[in-house]
Formats: structure tokens, sequence, C-alpha cells
């Protein structure tokens, strides 16, 4: 047993009320009791139950797993998009009627507990619960985290669909608005793929793409040379007259070797 336990008397003294908390504990959070049966069917996250296993793991001190228990339950509620806020208020209404239950035990035992007993059992239990509250906040924030990084991933891999067409040539079709950023993860995408699938010849289809700032069409520029740099030849089609005339109007040239069609599938004759 350890001896930062808070008492064994209160344990039982828990275990014994174990009903009464419940019906406090609803009673002080009455916004979650009623999204109670619906997290439960959502989830699969049973807040009352997983109540009792907080106070338990505080109560017992049991450290290290209330430490794995905020750490899944931070997983759970960010898989499942509940609120922080949500989350504070329970455990807030927790904190507060698990107090409320220790006064009745003082209460009928003050022969047990001095002055100096209640501020000791009161730093041991509060900074288990600020313990708990930290640990979930890092795991749900950690698992969010991901999550973006993934669907960020996601995005850029959709936003820039390299097409093998043949073991040497490649299309890369854009679609929809090409800013600076966008340019920035083309051209890393675009030279990732050209030393993974030896691409000898990359048809850019610029079709989709209705208008292009000044520095983009710089950074599409860079762009071309880095494939040349890469040993690898860039064929330009889809240009629309909008953006033919702004570069021309800024003195935006592609070099010699950059080659231009009219269309994609012009393209697709030439080099299938």
């Amino acid at each position: 047993m350890s001896s930062d336990r808070v008492s064994p008397k209160v344990d039982q003294f828990m275990s014994e009320n174990r009903d009464d908390f419940e019906r406090e504990l609803l009673m002080q959070a009455v916004t979650v009791n009623d999204r109670i049966e619906e997290i439960l069917r959502i989830g699969n996250i049973d807040l009352i139950e997983n109540a009792h296993k907080l106070v338990a793991y505080v109560i017992e001190a049991k450290q290290d797993e209330l430490e794995a228990f905020a750490k899944k339950e931070g997983i759970a509620w960010a898989k499942h998009s509940l609120t922080l806020a949500f989350k504070l208020e329970w455990v807030s209404a927790i904190r507060r009627t698990l107090w409320d239950f220790i006064q009745e035990y003082i209460k009928q035992n003050t022969d047990e507990f001095s002055l100096n007993d209640f501020f000791v059992l009161e730093k041991k239990i509060n900074s288990r619960l600020d313990h708990f509250l930290n640990a979930f906040f890092i795991s749900y924030s950690s698992f969010k985290d991901e999550e973006i990084k993934a669907q960020k991933n996601l995005v850029e891999n959709l936003s820039v669909p390299i097409i093998p067409i043949t073991p040497t040539t490649s299309i890369l079709p854009l679609i929809g608005m090409l800013d600076y950023y966008r340019t920035t993860v083309i051209q890393e995408k675009v030279l990732n793929e050209i030393s993974r699938l030896h691409i000898q010849t990359l048809i850019l289809d610029l079709s989709g793409i209705s208008d292009m700032e000044h520095e983009v069409i710089d950074n599409l520029g860079k762009v071309i040379e880095s494939t040349k740099l890469m040993g690898c030849q860039t064929v330009i089609t889809g240009l629309r007259p909008d953006v033919v005339r702004k570069m021309a109007s800024l003195g935006i040239r592609f070099d010699g070797e950059t080659k231009t069609l009219g269309t994609l599938q012009r393209a697709l004759h030439s080099y299938l």
C-alpha cells in the first residue's frame, strides 16, 4: 500500500456511498447529465464509471494508472471530437462532489483529522486531479495535432496528383487556386517523385488554373528549374490566355528547354 494513499477508511466510505456519489455528481453537472447516454452511444465512453475510476485512482494514489487513464481518455475524447470545455466541466463536478463526500466523512470522524491532516489531504487530492487534467490535455492535443497533420498530408497529396503514364513519363494536372504555399508543396512533391519514380518527362497541365499571381508564376519557374536539375524535362500544357498575357507583361518566360503545348491531349499524343 502506498504511503501517499489518502486513507483506506475514506476509500471504504466512497465505496459504501457509491450510489449517493453518482446522484450528487449528476446534480452537480446538469449539462453533462443530458449527454451521458449520447456519449456512451457515440464514443463508448461511460462517464459515470470513469468518474468512479478517477476517484479511486486519486484516493488510492495509483499514479501510473491515473496517468495511463488520462492518456486513454484524452485520445477517446479527441477521436470523437468532444470538447475540452465539456471535460473541464465534468472533472470540476467530480472534484466538487468528491470534496462534499470527504467533508461528510470528516464530520463523521472528526477525531481522526487534525487541521494539518486536512491540508495534507487537500494537497494530495487536488494535485492528483490536476495531474490527471494535465495528462489528459497533452494526450488530447497530441492526438489532434497528429490528426491535423495526417489531414494536411492527405490534402497535399490530393492537391499534387502525379500520375505515371509510362515508366519514364508522368502527368501533374493542377486544378483550382495556385498560391505560393501550394507551389512550394508542388516543388517538394515533384522532386521526391522524380527521384522515386525515375521520371524523365513531367507533363505539367495548367488548364485547370485560371489565374496566377506574379510571385506564384515566379515560383513555378523555380519548380521547372529544379526538375531540370534532377534530369527531368518539363512539358507545360493548357496555359490560359490571361495567364500568358500576365507572364508577357511581367517579362516572365520559361527557359528554352521547357516545352509548351496547347492541350494535354497533344502532349499525350506526343509522349504515349
